[in-house]
């Protein structure tokens, strides 16, 4: 028997931690935390369910092992083996044929995580032509990498210290749900200290239970908050104002912006108590150094959610809390090779660019956008990843493949994603799937998008590929490690599909490596070291550089990399594209007779990942069900009891869930994400319970509502009412149907 330990990173969430695997006979029999690598705490690791999920994972027999291609009518589950030659040749075959009669638009992406890697597929779609990749970054990570790229030049990373922090805001996000790792230690950590911890959600979640400054606004009223916080520290002088004098653009303009924002009205558009207002805006105000993260909590509430991001940046701006230990930290450009050099969207040609759906309404989340941008970026040889900030929106890919127009979309690859279940309108991107010409997925299990694919392909996941983390190119941080074993049976990483289809689509010329590691390896030399080298620690970080505006003003180049060179208050590239300059709070439509209640359908808890996971005993939870959340108040109001099967209801659609009673905002439900259920059958119509428990059912990202800033829809303040579930319902959710096999 042959032995050996080494060195490999998990992959079932973001941070990638370091690993050390037994091996016996290349069969990896033991997992351990490796406390010389990222994370460097052991605890993190183990307390983590994921990582002790590893080994059923790698080995579970529900994993899709060889390329399988559908062998009866769309949705009946039914499939033939065949080689990955054998898929790569009909696939590119059928591309370029749909490329030579619609043009190369016809192609569209879908993608997810955490099992992928996207440079790849962004390169091959700037290859072939098309603009037309989906994801949800519009309502993820987009919209503050936008905002601060706006206000401060680039991106910014929010700190936690708890020597330097004094006061700490954490404003819709939960970390003990979305994170549960590093940055829930830090949090910890820091709350140990005694000193203020304020957070902001409609929900008593986990976290908010840590502090008494809890504050449960109406959903959707966040950018009111973010306001009248600044009237107070504005009226009361309590803004840092030698700071502002010297770096902030538009001060005056935003004092005349506060002045309707008293905490009388603000109390009145969010529920919160004035008081608590005012004593929220002197806490974060007065402290030497404060703090403010957000998540998708404020990503989420559609119209307002650009505007709640410029808010909180200008509650950093005006109190200083800017590129300063413990605050804030404007990101460096990264010394190896970046996600806009991976991309190579330089390669797409203008006429493609000019193809983007929605474009000449869409303010920023389109090529134009993002040019003018970079215009500015560029004063400090920084450019942001462009096809995350110029992804499609949604909604007008569904529906150009169903309609045809402007263009009709035919093809979709889909890689680690499942739209049915993770994208708003499920009933129509149910329908949309089903209309195509091709429909490839790559996967590591069966799921509801699988069963309706033309082709599914193997993916390697945890343990069996190398990983890299960059952050998507806008901070100078990399970590990441080597794979830990050969794939098993004939999965393969989803690199060595976009590069095989790329050579067979007359890409040779940009695919120059081998295989993902020959690519890592590129990226790293431009740090001076190998990709072997790197994996030995697992980290690239350099240590932070604060203050950084001074440097640049002393080298005689803009403070800020902004049109204004300072901070923008006021924001002149939100005023060129005809938005608003200034942050303001939009009033959106208020609960009725038919829906007089507000939903929220962003819940995440651990240890799921989106739709992820559900085939894992390991990491099921006795007696977990999909729950729709409301307060006891609301509960009694509506004469339903915990545990009750109930159905929520939108304009746009239904779904049952289980009633949960917490302590939350009244009149408010909020209903748990990415359910289906593996054990019912997988071919259609159940496809796997895709329609039963799913939050985007009830859902929409109707182009015509949606925010024309970034195109953004709204998952975190639509109107719904509640009732008891039907007899034909319950028995619907309770159904424990066999599931599909595999041919």
């Amino acid at each position: 028997m042959q032995h050996r330990t080494t060195k490999t990173n998990c992959r079932l969430c973001s941070y990638l931690c370091g690993l050390e695997a037994r091996i016996v006979d290349e069969q990896i029999v033991e997992l351990h935390p490796d406390p010389s690598r990222y994370p460097y705490d052991a605890g993190i690791v183990n307390g983590c369910a994921r990582f002790h999920s590893n080994l059923e994972f790698l080995n579970h027999p529900k994993r899709i092992n060889y390329p399988l291609k559908r062998s009866a009518e769309r949705g009946a589950n039914s499939w033939r083996r065949i080689s990955w030659d054998q898929a790569l040749d009909e696939i590119s075959d059928k591309l370029l044929r749909l490329k030579a009669r619609f043009g190369a638009e016809t192609l569209a992406t879908a993608i997810g995580g955490p099992h992928t890697t996207f440079w790849p597929l962004h390169r091959f779609m700037n290859l072939f032509g098309s603009p037309n990749n989906v994801g949800i970054g519009q309502i993820c990570w987009n919209p503050s990498i936008w905002v601060n790229s706006l206000t401060f030049g680039w991106p910014l990373e929010n700190e936690i210290d708890p020597e330097k922090t004094e006061c700490a805001i954490l404003w819709g996000v939960n970390p003990s749900e979305s994170d549960n790792s590093l940055f829930w230690r830090q949090v910890l950590a820091y709350r140990r200290t005694g000193k203020p911890l304020i957070v902001i959600d409609p929900r008593e979640t986990r976290t908010a239970r840590l502090t008494e400054h809890w504050l449960a606004p109406i959903p959707g009223t966040d950018a009111a908050l973010a306001l009248g916080l600044l009237h107070v520290i504005i009226n009361e002088n309590l803004y840092a104002q030698q700071f502002v004098d010297s770096w902030c653009h538009g001060f005056d303009q935003l004092k005349q912006q506060v002045v309707d924002y008293s905490p009388e009205r603000v109390a009145q558009v969010t529920g919160l108590p004035a008081a608590k207002i005012i004593q929220v805006a002197r806490t974060y105000a007065s402290a030497g150094t404060a703090s403010i993260f957000h998540g998708r909590g404020i990503d989420q509430i559609g119209a307002n959610s650009i505007q709640v991001h410029r808010g909180i940046a200008c509650l950093k701006g005006v109190t200083g809390n800017v590129d300063r230990p413990g605050a804030s930290l404007l990101s460096d450009m990264p010394e190896y090779i970046p996600e806009i050099d991976l991309e190579r969207t330089d390669l797409l040609p203008a006429s493609q660019r000019e193809k983007q759906l929605g474009r000449e309404r869409i303010q920023l989340q389109t090529y134009t956008g993002y040019e003018l941008l970079t215009r500015y970026t560029l004063q400090h040889g920084k450019q942001l990843p462009a096809r995350y900030l110029t992804s499609a929106q949604p909604n007008l890919v569904w529906r150009a493949m169903l309609e045809s127009r402007p263009y009709p979309i035919r093809a979709l690859v889909v890689s680690g994603s499942n739209p049915l279940i993770c994208q708003a309108d499920s009933q129509l991107i149910g329908q949309a799937l089903q209309s195509l010409d091709l429909l490839v997925a790559l996967e590591l299990f069966p799921n509801s998008v699988t069963s309706l694919a033309d082709y599914i392909l193997p993916m390697a996941g945890s343990l069996e590929r190398p990983v890299l983390q960059t952050n998507a190119g806008v901070a100078n941080i990399a970590y990441g490690g080597p794979q830990a074993i050969v794939p098993l049976f004939e999965r393969r990483c989803d690199f060595d599909f976009w590069r095989e289809l790329g050579l067979r689509c007359g890409q040779k010329e940009y695919w120059p490596w081998d295989d993902f590691t020959a690519s890592l390896d590129h990226i790293s030399t431009s740090l001076g070291i190998s990709w072997e080298n790197f994996c030995e620690t697992g980290l690239y970080a350099p240590p932070p550089q604060y203050h950084k505006h001074q440097s640049y003003q002393a080298d005689g180049q803009p403070g800020f990399a902004t049109p204004s060179g300072k901070i923008e208050l006021y924001s002149e590239i939100l005023n060129q594209v005809g938005s608003s300059p200034l942050p303001f709070h939009q009033p959106q439509a208020e609960p009725s007779a038919e829906f007089p209640l507000l939903l929220i359908t962003g819940g995440r808890k651990q240890p799921h990942w989106a739709s992820s996971f559900r085939w894992l005993k390991s990491l099921e939870k006795p007696g977990a069900v999909p729950e729709a959340e409301v307060s006891p108040t609301t509960a009694k109001a509506l004469g339903l009891a915990e545990g009750q099967l109930v159905t929520v209801a939108t304009p746009h659609g239904e779904a049952t869930f289980t009633l949960k009673i917490i302590n939350m905002k009244d009149n408010v439900v909020n209903v748990d994400y990415g359910w289906w259920f593996p054990q019912q059958s997988l071919a259609a119509p159940e496809l796997g319970g895709a329609f039963v428990a799913n939050a985007n059912n009830l859902t929409t990202a109707a182009f015509e509502s949606a925010d024309p800033i970034l195109g953004q829809w709204t998952y975190n303040r639509i109107l719904c009412r509640l009732a008891p579930a039907l007899a034909a319902e319950q028995a619907t959710i309770n159904a424990d149907q066999p599931e599909q096999v595999l041919a």
